[in-house]
């Protein structure tokens, strides 16, 4: 496969799985800011948080300055301007996917195409108050992708690029997702154990859809120990870190091939440190030391599988750790 091909692949991938997350935690803040919380500076308090999970933060700022339901929202949905908004991702899917028209099957191109056309039209009138149910049809049209892709699709080397593009995207963010939990939103001592703290980190499991799987596996109270070895460790857990790594790692060996040797030694040396590790000692280390660590290798893996398999370029050494890929500024055709 010509590396142009597998390029546009992986980041068609990679950003209709960025589009569903973003609306997952936009999702999120909207139901969380219909409680009642007794937090001094509620509105920016709770704002600020899918800006930091999202990496978007600065660039929001030097835009609107404080942060606000409504310009948060429309800054991370529908803002152009944003290279991160799920506006900008579904586009920069679907130009990937055009340029991919024979390696894709004419159903992925259905689905990915009529969802670019439906959000130019509903953009244009887009409500605040019709922005839950903009949240859910994002994240309705990324599994209808996710599932025709899977059900379509010759699983050859083509759909392992895919899986690569998703599972990298989806460790990141909730990798990222937990971090800022833990030692962003968490700011006052005395808000642990406190109703404000069940409800964010109720909060957080729902962004990743493991509120159930939670209550299902520890039948208890929401503990911050519990949650971050669901998210971290089970393999059970769709989106934890090592079901991800699980993917990659595998998506990595059916593409094979001597040049990423090195990716698949950054893969599995990640995939075993999650296969066999304990959340005791992740705590011991710390989860804010852990999860920076787990991202630096998110960071290096990228970088691994840009050089072994995708076009050359320098998307991957401008952005910052804390962010492995933000966005893909050129469309390879």
């Amino acid at each position: 496969m010509l590396s142009r091909t597998a390029e546009n692949l992986f980041w068609m991938a990679r950003h209709i799985e960025r589009a569903e997350n973003t609306a997952r935690v936009l999702d999120v803040a909207h139901r969380t800011s219909l409680l009642p919380l007794d937090i001094e500076g509620t509105e920016a308090y709770l704002w600020y948080a899918p800006l930091n999970i999202t990496g978007c933060a600065a660039g929001y700022e030097r835009k609107y300055g404080l942060a606000k339901a409504e310009t948060v929202t429309y800054y991370l949905a529908l803002d152009p301007d944003n290279p991160s908004s799920i506006y900008t991702c579904l586009k920069i899917a679907r130009e990937n996917a055009r340029a991919v028209r024979s390696a894709i099957t004419s159903e992925m191109w259905e689905v990915i195409n009529a969802t670019w056309l439906e959000l130019n039209r509903v953009s244009e009138q887009m409500e605040y108050e019709k922005f839950p149910d903009f949240f859910d049809w994002v994240k309705d049209r990324s599994h209808l992708f996710r599932g025709v892709t899977l059900g379509t699709i010759l699983k050859d080397i083509s759909l392992s690029f895919i899986k690569l593009g998703t599972f990298l995207e989806r460790a990141d963010n909730t990798a990222r997702i937990l971090d800022v939990k833990y030692h962003i939103l968490l700011t006052e001592a005395d808000n642990v154990g406190s109703a404000a703290d069940y409800y964010q980190w109720g909060s957080l499991l729902k962004s990743v859809s493991a509120f159930e799987a939670y209550r299902k596996i520890y039948r208890d109270v929401i503990s911050p120990l519990r949650v971050a070895e669901l998210l971290i460790l089970r393999d059970d857990m769709p989106r934890s870190l090592h079901a991800c790594m699980n993917e990659v790692e595998s998506a990595l060996i059916d593409i094979n091939g001597s040049a990423g040797r090195e990716a698949r030694r950054c893969a599995g040396e990640q995939h075993a440190a999650l296969h066999f590790g304990r959340i005791e000692d992740v705590f011991a280390q710390g989860l804010h030391e852990y999860l920076t660590d787990f991202l630096g290798h998110m960071d290096s893996l990228g970088k691994n599988i840009r050089d072994a398999y995708l076009s050359r370029r320098d998307n991957f050494d401008n952005l910052p750790t804390s962010r492995a890929v933000q966005s893909q500024q050129q469309i390879t055709t």
